[in-house]
């Protein structure tokens, strides 16, 4: 009879999350994952089998946690106009980083590195903006200023609003530059305001 396993799959994912949060995934070493999440070498492969397998789990659990949090509230009919919703999200994001947090996005990070030369990990991390940015484009569909606009457009404005998401989600990471992560919202307010077609 096999023996049950003396640790939470759930919480051991959350504790490998904040590992990799912090290095990414090239520099986040085992032993740096195994003191995290506070499991042995052989726990960790009988759970995850690997490296690579765990952080797969990694990203489906970020999606879970942080993606579809942020599009509940680009999409909530409770909540405001649609562009009110987009200049939150983007000024949380100028809010974190006042407030220290500089860990950016797993996603963003991801899609700015080289384990993007992996397509099961490409394809998670693709997943999970892609589904960020359909969160977008439902707010605008719901966006005053946006209601004439063509599906077309939307899609135009919703992807470069992802664009400067993820970019500036890159620089929160890397210390950011003065003025542009601090502005976050009043640049998507400059996205928002463009003519359609």
């Amino acid at each position: 009879m096999a023996r049950p396993r003396e640790f939470e799959e759930a919480d051991a994912v959350d504790r490998a999350l904040q590992v990799f949060w912090k290095s990414g995934f090239q520099d986040a070493s085992l032993p740096d994952l195994l003191e995290g999440m506070g499991l042995t070498r052989g726990s960790l492969y009988k759970a995850f089998k690997d490296k690579k397998n765990l952080y797969l789990n990694v990203l489906d659990h970020y999606e879970v946690t942080a993606v579809d949090t942020g599009v509940a509230k680009l999409t909530d009919p409770s909540g405001p106009d649609g562009t009110t919703r987009i200049l939150r999200l983007f000024s949380g994001l100028s809010q974190a980083v006042s407030d220290g947090d500089q860990r950016g996005c797993v996603l963003c990070t991801a899609a700015a590195g080289p384990e993007m030369s992996d397509p099961e990990i490409a394809a998670a991390v693709r997943r999970g903006l892609a589904k960020l940015r359909d969160g977008i484009e439902a707010a605008l569909d719901v966006s005053e200023r946006h209601k004439g606009f063509a599906k077309d457009d939307k899609h135009d404005v919703a992807n470069a609003l992802l664009g400067q998401y993820v970019g500036l989600k890159v620089l929160a990471r890397a210390g950011g530059a003065i003025g542009i992560l601090e502005g976050a919202d009043r640049h998507a307010r400059l996205i928002l305001s463009a003519q359609a077609g």
